[in-house]
């Protein structure tokens, strides 16, 4: 993660501070990029668009946390609405990548007018994982709450991770356009021990502000929303970094999971004498291979498979 004024202007990025003293630590985003490639990518419906950018919202603040470029942040709703599930993945950089299994899904708004997140979500568990380069990645699972993201991330921290945490996410569609047209959020959290008259401070702060996307759309930042929030309690930024949708699949990858097919699937795939297709999940990139590369594939299977002696 950079410190600040080593990096130049930045579109999408987020910020890492602390307020009163140590006890609280914040993160906030700005991912409006982030949200609309994705949206753009994977063809998703305005609700869609929503989940999957406040999903991935919280990862990358959450990402951020980690301490390791070669660590990895997983979140997985699995549930029962007609969303189907949303995963995505994120890293220490900056980087993240998502899916959800029905990319067009169509819901009437909820009773409040906005975009029915929770509707689409529905029920289930939400899983968080993170691979930190221990022999088992550490896994903490909790009940969806109300499929709102932020909500069921806050319940998460406070039941799997025992930190009281404030998490707001917010993702603003144009209804003319259908594109994103803001996306971010907010994770505070209260270190151990923190003096109650602090957290009364915040919960007093918090009930009052306004929405994440409320305050984007009136030109908030990273910096201003946390400011705003924490200011009175001595807000001080600590690091920046540039967020950005970002997969690492790619033809030799897919390659290689064609090779561990073995040699016998890949002879019948061969003989159908069509290319086949396949699909990266996470950023919607298919990757055709013909049959002339099929037999490459095949003979790279061949080598793999140790000679009897």
């Amino acid at each position: 993660m950079k410190k600040i004024g080593d990096s130049e202007k930045m579109t999408d990025y987020l910020i890492r501070g602390t307020a009163a003293n140590d006890f609280i630590r914040a993160f906030a985003v700005t991912s409006r990029g982030v949200a609309e490639e994705a949206r753009s990518r994977h063809n998703l419906s305005p609700v869609a668009a929503a989940a999957l950018g406040r999903t991935m919202s919280a990862a990358l603040m959450m990402g951020a946390d980690m301490k390791n470029d070669s660590d990895v942040l997983t979140l997985q709703f699995v549930c029962d609405g007609p969303i189907g599930g949303i995963t995505v993945t994120s890293n220490s950089r900056g980087e993240v990548k998502g899916f959800v299994e029905n990319p067009g899904v169509m819901l009437p708004p909820n009773a409040f007018g906005k975009l029915d997140v929770g509707g689409a979500v529905g029920n289930g568990i939400l899983h968080v994982m993170k691979d930190i380069g221990l022999k088992e990645p550490y896994a903490g699972e909790v009940s969806i709450q109300n499929g709102e993201i932020a909500q069921d991330l806050t319940y998460y921290f406070a039941v799997s991770e025992q930190v009281p945490s404030v998490v707001a996410l917010g993702v603003l569609m144009d209804r003319e356009s259908a594109r994103v047209r803001e996306a971010g959020g907010y994770i505070i959290q209260l270190m151990p021990d923190c003096p109650e008259e602090i957290i009364q401070k915040l919960e007093s702060v918090c009930v009052s502000a306004p929405s994440v996307t409320t305050m984007l759309r009136e030109g908030g930042t990273p910096e201003s929303i946390l400011t705003d929030l924490l200011g009175p309690m001595g807000f001080r930024v600590r690091e920046q970094m540039p967020v950005a949708f970002h997969c690492d699949c790619s033809r030799e990858r897919v390659a290689k999971a064609l090779v561990a097919m073995g040699p016998g699937q890949l002879r019948e795939l061969i003989g159908e004498k069509k290319p086949v297709t396949l699909n990266c999940h996470f950023c919607n990139t298919d990757y055709t291979f013909d049959t002339d590369m099929l037999k490459l594939i095949l003979a790279k299977a061949k080598e793999k498979i140790p000679s009897k002696q």
